[in-house]
């Protein structure tokens, strides 16, 4: 957006020259450059000039006026000269005679660039908006996603370039790691983060933990929302407080799941789908009713909300997170069901490797900023489908290897018995064999640790009953 198209009140340009003139001070600008883009320059001649300096700094590690003036578009100076009246040299000594060259002044004042062009971008928008619905024949819809998209690319960015600190002494960082483990041995447990709420799966993996991207991929049956609603139940017990984004199964088809999970220990258990449907006896609505008052003291909390992008799912989870601190039981871990649903922003449309890759590294960046645990559901390619073994790997996760490079934990699920109850063909010793096999394993869910940063490898066998939305420890009879 260029100055001339906005109010001029609303444009500050010695917000952008002190920037400028600190990154041709030749101090160091790499914090600088991690907030701010090209584009963020609202003046052209200013965008010129930081993609000059940008230029000089990489071919020759300095950013002085003489290197940068000569790498100017020659062009452009023309038209600044012309529309000015200030020779490019004489400007470039004043930005340098206005810079703050500090290092915390530098980062403040690239944050207020940012934030100048966020606004502006905001207003042009808006009378876009405005200029758009004003037109009798125009489609609302049409006209509110296209602004909903433009919006959240601006959000996107200036997330992206409004990161909280990340520089700490290596002894600050040893000393969370000690009081981490102090804590876990105090407690006895051995855990370091949010309980799964399953033993072996708490002793390989030290829990759920915090500011980490754990992500659980699948097939669809496979269990992947049954694993991540009952471990949820299971922490929250536990009093962790935890929130489920639900992309694809509204509020109300979770809880019948979660009233079934509740009632699997009790002597009267209800299928989740006879819940759905209504097909419940008197003495299943007094255990239902029961369970819904236990469910209804439980810190945990759904967002049934469908194509989301990765922005609004952070907009919503602060906001959760605020209302869960000011009621005094903090957000610990978000479950996001899942990956495929997740609406990506207009800066890479159409191009499915790198939307995938901005939606990882968001889902990271939420749970480092916010201090939780996120659990990210993922389908897997259906590539594993046309293979004889089909236990998942890791070259099973759909269009992009950022997933294994953002995600600190990668666990896959695979339940037997699901190939085998559709297995068909085979002789008579075959298909005998194969209801043996079901019967031995119609209730074991592998739980296939594949990646894990601080933590080992291997399979964690679960015990897993589909019909009631219930996953327990392996050794349940």
């Amino acid at each position: 957006m260029n100055a001339h198209v906005m109010d001029a009140k609303a444009f500050v340009p010695e917000i952008e020259q002190n920037v400028l003139g600190a990154v041709l001070l030749g101090g160091d600008i790499h914090e600088t450059l991690s907030i701010l883009k090209e584009h963020h320059f609202v003046e052209a001649f200013h965008r010129e000039v930081y993609r000059s300096a940008i230029a000089a700094h990489e071919r020759y590690g300095s950013s002085n006026p003489s290197i940068v003036k000569r790498l100017l578009n020659e062009q452009a100076c023309v038209d600044f000269e012309k529309s000015t009246g200030f020779q490019v040299s004489a400007y470039l000594a004043r930005l340098v005679g206005s810079a703050t060259v500090s290092g915390a002044s530098a980062t403040e004042n690239a944050r207020k660039v940012l934030d100048q062009w966020a606004r502006i971008a905001i207003a042009g928008e808006a009378g876009r908006v405005h200029a758009a619905a004003s037109d009798p024949a125009a489609d609302a819809k049409m006209v509110a996603s296209e602004a909903a998209k433009n919006l959240d690319d601006i959000i996107s960015e200036l997330r992206a370039g409004g990161r909280k600190k990340t520089r700490v002494s290596v002894g600050g960082a040893a000393m969370r790691a000690v009081e981490a483990a102090q804590a876990a041995r105090e407690k006895g447990s051995g855990l370091t983060g949010i309980t799964w709420g399953l033993n072996d799966l708490n002793r390989m993996t030290g829990g759920i933990q915090r500011r980490d991207l754990t992500l659980i991929g699948a097939r669809p049956s496979m269990g992947k929302t049954t694993v991540a609603l009952s471990c949820a139940i299971k922490a929250a017990k536990a009093g962790h407080c935890c929130g489920i984004v639900s992309l694809e199964m509204d509020a109300d088809k979770l809880a019948s799941r979660a009233l079934s999970d509740i009632m699997f220990d009790w002597r009267g258990k209800v299928p989740y789908a006879n819940i759905v449907r209504g097909e419940v006896s008197d003495d299943d609505i007094d255990a239902i009713m029961e369970a819904q008052i236990e469910l209804d003291r439980l810190p945990l909390h759904i967002d049934e909300q469908a194509g989301q992008t990765a922005t609004d799912i952070r907009v919503r989870a602060e906001r959760m997170a605020e209302e869960r601190a000011q009621a005094g039981t903090p957000l610990e871990v978000l479950f996001i069901d899942h990956l495929g649903l997740i609406r990506p922003s207009s800066r890479y449309s159409g191009n499915r490797v790198n939307e995938i890759a901005e939606i990882t590294s968001s889902m990271k960046s939420l749970a480092r900023e916010l201090d939780i645990a996120v659990v990210l559901l993922s389908q897997l390619s259906r590539a594993l489908e046309s293979r004889e073994e089909k236990r998942p790997m890791l070259s099973d996760l759909r269009d992009s290897g950022a997933i294994e490079q953002d995600a600190d934990m990668i666990a896959f699920l695979f339940r037997e018995a699901y190939y085998l109850e559709r297995a068909q063909g085979g002789s008579f010793e075959e298909q005998a064999a194969r209801a043996d096999k079901l019967i031995e394993c119609q209730n074991k869910l592998e739980f296939i640790i594949a990646k894990q940063r601080n933590g080992p490898l291997g399979t964690v066998d679960l015990y897993a009953d589909m019909a009631f939305s219930a996953v327990r420890n392996g050794a349940r009879q």
